[in-house]
């Protein structure tokens, strides 16, 4: 793992790489959106088109610009639809802005990722850290967890048009580097470990600035993760970081498993498909 910060979203110091990597990324499906005969085309995500993906990203941004406005403001916030219930609503939200003109979609799109970009450039590093904001999805976040979710989804949305299209295409690295501590965090959220008969450890390991060994310790109580030595874990997994990012949001099964392939079974099939 790099000593240097600016690849950790989680410190102030990598927020400018975060945003900036987030921006070329969101112009990237705006990009992919340009050409009006892809408006109705199949993407990797089952039963939706382009335009139903341009409706999910707005809902979604929408939805962080109304929790900044409700952790500076106060209010009541919706209260989150959680993890059991977010595919479907997901699903609801998107297809609801298919009678929008296409047009009109586009610029709202653009318009609401600018105003919630601009709103994590002009945040202190105490609001980056502390600044907690409320989503009508999921349980309340930091700015920097938000921040890092943008990310994510415009990365693995882009590869889902391009899924779709049959374009040739890759993640681009420094933005898959940067998502590895969030992908870490995205399966401690969504792990379902009630069904968990007995404890396992497995261990993951990666490559890139925020590479290395990471054990992950799974019990009837939920997951642990943490940095260290994983050579005594039941199985190791070792995948790159884009390998790691489209693995972790249910694209891909991939990577070489050194050990028993029976945990790293069970292991994928703890969390919930968000």
């Amino acid at each position: 793992m790099s000593d240097d910060q600016g690849w950790d979203f989680r410190d102030p110091a990598g927020r400018d790489r975060l945003l900036r990597v987030l921006r070329r990324e969101i112009d990237d499906m705006f990009e992919l959106a340009a050409a009006p005969e892809r408006w109705n085309m199949p993407t990797a995500c089952a039963g939706w088109q382009l335009r139903d993906m341009i409706g999910h990203l707005l809902d979604a941004t929408e939805s962080y610009l109304a929790g900044i406005d409700f952790a500076r403001n106060g209010g009541a916030p919706p209260k989150p639809v959680g993890l059991a219930g977010m595919a479907q609503a997901f699903d609801a939200a998107a297809r609801a802005f298919r009678s929008t003109p296409r047009d009109e979609l586009l610029a709202r799109l653009r318009d609401t990722t600018d105003q919630v970009t601009n709103e994590f450039e002009s945040m202190s590093d105490a609001d980056w850290s502390g600044l907690i904001i409320p989503d009508r999805y999921m349980d309340p976040l930091p700015a920097k967890f938000v921040a890092a979710g943008m990310l994510g989804g415009s990365v693995v949305h882009a590869w889902d048009v391009r899924e779709g299209i049959g374009a040739p295409h890759a993640i681009a690295g420094d933005a898959a580097d940067l998502l590895v501590p969030f992908v870490y965090l995205l399966w401690w959220a969504t792990a379902d470990t009630s069904s968990v008969d007995a404890p396992y450890a497995v261990g993951i390991r990666t490559t890139g600035p925020n590479g290395g060994d990471t054990r992950f310790d799974v019990s009837r109580e939920g997951l642990q993760f943490a940095a260290t030595e994983i050579d005594a874990c039941g199985a190791i997994l070792e995948l790159d970081p884009a390998t790691l990012v489209l693995t972790a949001y249910n694209r891909i099964n991939a990577g070489t498993v050194r050990g028993d392939q029976r945990l790293v079974t069970a292991f994928r099939s703890l969390f919930v498909a968000i």
